[in-house]
């Protein structure tokens, strides 16, 4: 039988998630789950209340409240954890594994040699420094590792015209990528600042990324976000 007492548990503002799933991967309890879009509690008992996914949250939306619930059950939480990353690697809603029908065309056009936009490098943003005079002046693109492999039209649409940085917001040392972000519009004089990443959750936090190194240099130009979906789709 289940026992219910006062305690300290998570409380999600679903109006604030925007489904990013930072917390999913601070939760070590595996108490967190992104579902249909939201970051949502899947069990009380697997919850420990201590709030160190209230750190990982852009939005604010978790906090800590006191209230009736289950008790917190540490080896149901960790048998339940053991279960999800056996079938999520590393327990990230964006690893789960997918396959799907490539999208096959009858085109001629597809048998030219396209020309590529790239116009400098190098584009990893850990090797540009923040004085690179393709900055200068210049309309920044900011993608994530996947986003030219997913989008057929990548050169063609995004890259054209603009100074190419790329990142990825799970594997890379985000810290590191916060601070050379700041650092280049800071000195840049970059006129505009595009940010191109797939719809899994982790990858919005190259938005949050944006965001911050905005805030941090001062700068106010023009920002847009723009998601790919993992069929190669542009989802917004």
């Amino acid at each position: 039988m289940t026992t219910k007492t006062v305690r300290k548990i998570v409380k999600i503002d679903e109006d604030k998630c925007d489904g990013c799933g930072e917390c999913v991967t601070a939760c070590v309890e595996g108490a967190l789950r992104i579902i249909d879009g939201k970051a949502r509690l899947v069990s009380e008992t697997y919850c420990d209340g201590l709030g160190v996914c209230l750190g990982e949250c852009p939005q604010g939306a978790i906090t800590v409240e006191e209230r009736v619930a289950e008790e917190f059950d540490e080896a149901a939480a960790k048998q339940h954890e053991a279960q999800v990353k056996h079938t999520i690697p590393c327990g990230c809603p964006g690893t789960a594994m997918r396959q799907f029908e490539a999208v096959e065309t009858e085109s001629t056009v597809e048998q030219t040699v396209q020309p590529s936009r790239l116009g400098h490098w190098p584009v990893q943003l850990t090797l540009v420094p923040p004085s690179a005079p393709f900055l200068k002046d210049a309309d920044l693109l900011l993608t994530a590792d996947c986003v030219p492999f997913a989008y057929a039209g990548f050169h063609r649409e995004f890259l054209k015209n603009h100074a190419l940085l790329v990142a990825c917001p799970k594997l890379d040392d985000f810290a590191a990528h916060l601070e050379k972000l700041t650092n280049i519009l800071r000195q840049s004089a970059v006129k505009s600042l595009t940010v191109v990443h797939m719809e899994v959750p982790c990858c919005s936090g190259l938005v949050y990324m944006a965001r911050q190194a905005l805030q941090s240099s001062g700068k106010n130009i023009p920002f847009k976000d723009i998601t790919i979906g993992v069929k190669g789709n542009v989802k917004s």
